[in-house]
């Protein structure tokens, strides 16, 4: 059952993206973690704006991206929230290289404007939330396959808050879903990445502090090529180290490399 589950989800992957393969004239297909959805959308806008060629893209949590490039998805490029993936699709002979890290991300706590609770990076508000049983349904990404889940689950532990919060969790199938459940009254907020709520389309949908890095895993994003990838893709991945798509990432809240 799991099998098939996994193989319809690659049929629908592929199904979105039909010229999704080598010829000539398609343009690539880019894989990338939902975190980056707002800012890889505008880098890809001055991707192509600048004559270097069009790409398309696919945003999906880590896990599952990596899960159908395994079984064969025809993405040209990879960028992963947790370089782990990465390591583990080179390991395998599927990628060009280890790749490169290219950010490192941050969550948030992320209230909307409608919740009784308050935006506080310490979870201290959650906590007592919890304790008065006024929270019912709280959002954050499914740790199982998505890069954010586990830091918000490993923030959560930190505090000592995780098996209490855990019957009101609305689980995202991907940070950007948990994003949705978070400001759509779905839930009385979340724990989101930072880059999500730093997005113009998020201004007035909530209010959000910064949750310690030291409290989880570090999230490094690590990018890769597929083996002979597109040359469209190959300048695209270029690009991502260049100073206009390292200008946009800065803007959403990355930390990058060597700064």
């Amino acid at each position: 059952m799991v099998r098939m589950l996994r193989r319809a989800a690659l049929v629908l992957a592929v199904l979105a993206f039909p010229n999704a393969g080598f010829a000539q004239g398609d343009p690539p297909v880019i894989a990338g973690a939902s975190d980056l959805k707002f800012a890889l959308e505008e880098i890809a806008q001055k991707f192509e704006a600048g004559g270097h060629g069009r790409v398309r893209l696919y945003m999906g949590s880590s896990g599952n991206i990596a899960r159908q490039i395994e079984q064969g998805a025809p993405y040209q490029m990879f960028l992963s929230a947790d370089e782990g993936f990465v390591f583990r699709l080179a390991d395998r002979g599927l990628t060009r290289d280890r790749g490169d890290l290219y950010a490192i991300g941050r969550i948030v706590i992320f209230i909307p404007p409608w919740s009784d609770l308050q935006p506080d990076g310490t979870l201290e508000n959650l906590r007592q939330a919890i304790a008065n049983r006024r929270l019912t349904r709280f959002a954050i990404a499914n740790p199982e396959h998505a890069p954010y889940g586990v830091a918000a689950m490993q923030a959560l532990q930190r505090q000592g808050l995780w098996d209490a919060i855990r019957p009101a969790l609305v689980l995202g199938e991907n940070v950007s879903q948990a994003a949705q459940f978070a400001t759509t009254g779905n839930s009385q907020g979340g724990i989101i990445a930072y880059s999500l709520a730093l997005a113009p389309q998020m201004k007035d949908r909530g209010r959000f502090e910064l949750i310690p890095a030291e409290w989880h895993e570090p999230l490094r994003q690590r990018m890769v090529l597929v083996r002979n990838p597109h040359p469209v893709a190959e300048r695209f991945y270029r690009f991502m180290m260049e100073k206009p798509a390292r200008e946009i990432m800065v803007r959403y809240g990355f930390v990058l490399p060597g700064e």
